[in-house]
């Protein structure tokens, strides 16, 4: 059995037994200002590209801002040679104004203050030159404001992949820290989505968001500026929207925050589960459990939908919110901004650049707004990859003392584990075994036969005791050191996606052709290769499909030859091949084995008749060792193990 099956963690999907475990999705956001505040401080290794940015933003956002008033002027120009070309030949334009404001005439008087603000030349029209140099230079301020927009822009892009390069690394580097136990207590695919979905998502929010948040900030700083200078009453009008809206814009943000939250975990989780259903396809569709898996991707499906849907819904309210408010100030400036036309204090021209401005000034609030939306979602999908970075790692390497790798003597003095405090699994374990010997350890499920060989290669540490390798205290050693010593083939082979050759040539760096082939020989692989179309050259997808389990067996047993290391650790190695391949492949590792130490675990009591040591573990305690014929002898709990697999054997024969 494989160690999950040794630990009674909570399996993913639902019961206790093989898997590992998962926890409940976090129905909140455990520190949402928090992880905010830790995922600005990215930012600051690249504080000069920062200014950088906001310099170009200003320049950018400037000349956009200066294009409405530019716009205003050509509407004063068009409009006074209009009005100029009205008057008739030989009256001035105060004679025009007095004599409006003398007729008595219903509007006469509101035109008159508007010509007031005029310089009129009679018989003259609208001055085209003028306009089309005022139209010229607008097309080159709204040029320049895109060439220094996309300088920004392309800034900010680097800048944020930058960042989100240097998390991967900072993730990945974290994962090879991290100890067994993590991997044992999260889904496959959870892990996965934080490495993969949640990065992702701060990288295109960083990368999106950032150039935002600057330019929407200075245009309502440049617009602002530009309403006061034209007329305060109307700046002043537009300028009430600001409150109103960050209150809006928080109290719906708080409402979604903790929905966010919900959204990235449901994602890990149903990404765990459809990782588990398609790495265990073949025995869901076995034990007909299509339709079971389907209801829990349908569960876990609705719980992010309905997560989603709420985040999304509460956090979309803001920009139509935000647009209500901003029409309302667009009609409001409208309608005063006309009377004050028509009443003469302000000119037609600015009145059209003013409302043109208050869009401006409205629409980066809005702008934000959505980024708020945005930013919850990447604070919460930042939190879940801090809290991956924050788990406790595997104790260092204290001392980094060279094994001899001369013998491979292995001593375990009282040796005591337990995977929880409270529920003790090996205790006070003694064990000498001698250079070269063969040890089998045999025992029934849950009784600590691969976590003792868990604790012979560090994957977990000891609670007490001390493991001896050749002299050596083996927490004395690094844990590189320590593994290089060992090689292991499992009762679950794992082939990773490449070819053949790679495949075995990954027990030894740096191994040649002679000897990958070598190693393939010694396996009963070389053969089998070389049937293949492509040969060594074949390629193998990521669960090597395209060959049966008993040959990925026998390219792990290969790759294993070419390690060619002090200390072998055997799983069952060769349950997965036909009985005359078992009978070569035995014949090969008898070969590999002699003058090494090796470790085997035995379910087939019938494959470790000749090891030197047989132990017979139970409740994580070496209950009886001895050899084959002793342990027979004895009559004690190995010799009812042997026994009862035979009489299984014949009752099914039967």
């Amino acid at each position: 059995m494989s160690e999950q099956n040794e630990k009674p963690t909570r399996s993913r999907s639902g019961g206790f037994g093989g898997g590992h475990g998962m926890r409940a999705p976090a129905e909140k956001s455990k520190n949402f200002k928090a992880s905010g505040a830790r995922l600005l401080a990215l930012l600051a290794p690249h504080a000069f590209t920062i200014a950088l940015i906001i310099v170009l933003a200003t320049v950018s956002v400037a000349f956009t801002v200066w294009g409405p008033k530019l716009l205003g002027d050509a509407t004063n120009v068009l409009f006074q040679g209009v009005m100029s070309a009205q008057l008739k030949p030989g009256e001035t334009g105060d004679e025009a104004i007095a004599a409006l404001r003398a007729s008595g005439k219903p509007g006469d008087e509101q035109i008159a203050s508007m010509l007031s603000k005029m310089t009129l030349t009679p018989g003259t029209g609208p001055d085209f030159g003028e306009i089309s140099r005022i139209l010229t230079l607008l097309a080159v301020v709204y040029l320049l404001s895109a060439v220094f927009g996309w300088l920004q822009q392309y800034l900010t892009v680097g800048m944020s992949q930058s960042i989100v390069y240097r998390l991967r690394n900072q993730v990945d580097d974290k994962l090879t820290r991290l100890p067994l136990r993590y991997f044992d207590d999260h889904p496959r695919g959870d892990i996965l989505s934080r490495v993969t979905n949640d990065i992702d998502n701060i990288a295109n929010t960083l990368q999106q968001s950032l150039t935002q948040i600057i330019t929407s900030l200075l245009t309502v700083i440049g617009v602002l500026a530009m309403m006061f200078w034209i007329n305060w009453v109307l700046a002043a009008i537009s300028l009430l929207t600001v409150p109103i809206s960050v209150l809006v814009t928080v109290v719906i943000a708080k409402r979604s925050q903790k929905q966010f939250a919900a959204q990235w975990e449901h994602t890990g989780t149903l990404n765990g589960h459809i990782e588990e259903m398609h790495t265990g396809r073949t025995i869901v569709k076995v034990f007909g459990r299509e339709k079971e898996a389907l209801e829990k991707f349908d569960e876990h499906n609705q719980k992010l939908y309905e997560a989603s849907f709420k985040a999304q819904f509460i956090s979309g309210i803001i920009q139509p919110s935000l647009t209500v408010i901003g029409n309302l100030n667009y009609v409001a400036i409208a309608v005063i901004g006309g009377v004050q036309v028509a009443s003469g204090q302000l000119s037609l021209g600015d009145v059209q650049a003013f409302i043109q401005y208050s869009r401006q000034f409205t629409w980066p609030i809005t702008q934000l707004a959505s980024i708020a939306n945005v930013m919850q979602s990447a604070v919460a999908s930042a939190e879940r990859v801090f809290e991956l970075l924050d788990e406790p790692e595997q104790t260092p390497d204290l001392a980094s003392v060279e094994p001899s790798g001369c013998c491979g003597a292995i001593v375990l003095e009282d040796v005591s584990f337990s995977y929880s405090p409270d529920e003790p699994l090996i205790k006070n374990l003694n064990l000498d075994v001698k250079p070269g010997q063969t040890v089998a350890i045999v025992g029934p499920t849950g009784a600590g036969k691969t976590t003792l060989v868990n604790l012979l290669l560090r994957f977990y540490d000891i609670d007490a005791g001390r493991i001896v390798i050749d002299g050596v205290d083996a927490a004395d050693m690094s844990r590189e050191d320590l593994r290089r010593m060992f090689g292991m083939v499992l009762q679950d082979a794992w082939l990773f996606s490449g070819t053949i050759r790679e495949n075995i040539a990954y027990g030894l760096e740096g191994a040649t052709e002679a000897q990958i082939i070598s190693a393939a020989e010694a396996a009963h692989v070389d053969h089998f290769v070389r049937t293949l179309p492509d040969g060594y050259d074949t390629v193998l997808d990521d669960d090597a499909t395209s060959v049966s389990a008993g040959e990925k067996q026998l390219l792990t047993i290969a790759r294993a030859f070419l390690a060619d290391p002090q200390v072998l650790i055997l799983d069952e190695a060769t349950s997965s091949v036909d009985t005359r391949t078992e009978v070569l492949i035995q014949r090969a590792m008898g070969l590999l084995m002699r003058g090494r130490t090796s470790f085997v675990i035995a379910h087939r009591l019938s494959t470790i008749r000749e090891a030197d040591v047989i132990l017979v573990m139970n409740h994580g305690s070496i209950i009886e060792q001895g050899t084959h014929e002793e342990l027979l002898a004895a009559r004690g709990f190995y010799f009812d193990l042997y026994n009862s697999q035979f009489v299984d054997a014949f009752d099914e024969a039967g």
